[in-house]
């Protein structure tokens, strides 16, 4: 992982995001955001992410990771994007969410461009019945846009970040954590959350990693 105004840059091949990704629902950050105790969480990929799953891989990384990391705060660089920025209901994220990294994965495959860094879902509200809900890939320069797959950035800033290690429904207690050290620590959050996924399905729940982000204001 590089620490420098970013975050981790793996030598990964193109891939489908939804090769092994499977999002969690996000309702629990505070400061400003209405936290949630609804349980429903999106179940595994189906479908075509399924399929797509098959034709790209991601390298795994299990062992490079740590078990769980402090919250930190650091000052990230701009980042260039594509992404794909909709409204959906938590139960229907899985499928979206697998069925647009497939839809950039093909588009980056066509323009010979790679992926910089793991794909990432930013969540700009809580609200689980109307979720707005940036889902993209992290690129190495500003890439053409084609229909609703767009051209733009994650803001540099500084941000508060911790590596979660277990499964999705149980990280309400990590943001309960980040949401209290920003609130001690006398900062405030921008309002939005990116969560990067850095494995999936194949491995056991308790081995799943995510990145949670929170930008400051």
């Amino acid at each position: 992982m590089v620490i420098d105004g970013g975050l981790a840059v793996h030598d990964m091949n193109l891939i489908c995001g939804g090769g092994g990704k499977r999002p969690a629902g996000r309702k629990y950050l505070k400061s400003g955001m209405e936290s949630s105790t609804d349980k429903t969480e999106p179940g595994p990929p189906i479908g075509n992410e399924r399929r797509c799953r098959e034709r790209y891989h991601i390298p795994n990384r299990r062992n490079r990771m740590p078990r769980v990391s402090n919250i930190e705060m650091l000052r990230r660089r701009e980042q260039p994007t594509l992404s794909i920025r909709t409204r959906a209901k938590v139960e229907d994220l899985p499928m979206l969410i697998g069925e647009s990294y497939c839809r950039m994965a093909d588009y980056l495959k066509e323009l010979g461009e790679l992926l910089s860094d793991v794909p990432y879902v930013a969540y700009h509200n809580m609200d689980m019945q109307d979720l707005d809900v940036e889902i993209g890939f992290p690129v190495s320069k500003v890439l053409p846009e084609r229909g609703d797959i767009r051209s733009g950035s994650i803001p540099g800033g500084n941000v508060v970040f911790c590596i979660y290690r277990g499964a999705y429904r149980d990280m309400a207690p990590t943001y309960d954590e980040m949401a209290n050290w920003i609130e001690k620590n006398g900062l405030k959050p921008a309002g939005t959350v990116y969560e990067y996924y850095y494995n999936g399905p194949e491995f056991p729940e308790s081995e799943l990693l995510t990145m949670i982000v929170m930008p400051l204001l």
